[in-house]
């Protein structure tokens, strides 16, 4: 039987979203969390609203229009082209602190709400070399947490380990392949679905998604 209350940090994207079909199996009760911090397109918040509403997962939308003040880059400023790093260079889509914000905005919510799981889907195996996406950081911000304001978080990271593949397999297992095919906003130019072919987070998508179905089990 299903118990507790989970907060995902939820972006509308591929990865969120199959973490949010993930949660909502593994949790009596899913809240969702979206940051806005005027990013290069408001359609990844559009996407989001959309997908909790359909999904009927209360959402929350907190500004954090702060990280866009001190993080000039490519997710935060249209002028600053969408590039992938040099070798040793990280790329300039790279926020600095987003995910130790984030999340430590979510716990402060999950306080308040009385959940004791967040839920993020960054991921270690495809993460385009950003540091606050490693296993390390999320154990230590764990415990950072949990210190910080005397609770018992659990941090879970559904992708981990998981290239983009087998993120397509996890979500085909979850029974949203579909949806999540169809209706998230992985492009960092803000088409949904497949986006437009041309930036590296639609690429990293598209590449997952043609090994996946190379080797899919017909059912």
């Amino acid at each position: 039987m299903k118990k507790d209350k989970a907060v995902i940090v939820f972006s509308g994207g591929q990865d969120s979203t199959t973490c949010l079909f993930w949660a909502l199996e593994q949790f009596a009760e899913v809240e969702a969390v979206t940051f806005d911090y005027n990013q290069r397109h408001s359609n990844e918040i559009d996407c989001a609203k959309e997908i909790t509403k359909e999904l009927g997962i209360t959402h929350h939308i907190l500004d954090m229009s702060l990280l866009n003040q001190l993080a000039p880059n490519a997710l935060t400023r249209s002028e600053i082209e969408v590039e992938e790093g040099a070798e040793g260079e990280l790329p300039s889509t790279f926020v600095p602190g987003r995910n130790l914000l984030f999340l430590s905005f979510a716990g402060v919510l999950a306080r308040q709400i009385g959940a004791k799981h967040i839920v993020t889907g960054v991921c270690e195996t495809d993460f385009s070399g950003y540091p606050d996406c490693r296993n390390v950081f999320i154990q230590s911000l764990n415990v950072t947490l949990n210190l910080a304001m005397n609770a018992e978080f659990v941090i879970h990271t559904p992708l981990m380990w998981l290239d983009k593949a087998e993120t397509w397999k996890l979500a085909d297992e979850l029974n949203a392949f579909e949806f999540v095919r169809e209706k998230t906003l992985t492009c960092y130019n803000g088409v949904v679905a497949s986006g437009c072919g041309e930036c590296p987070a639609c690429k990293l998508r598209q590449k997952g998604l043609d090994e996946y179905m190379k080797n899919r089990k017909e059912f």
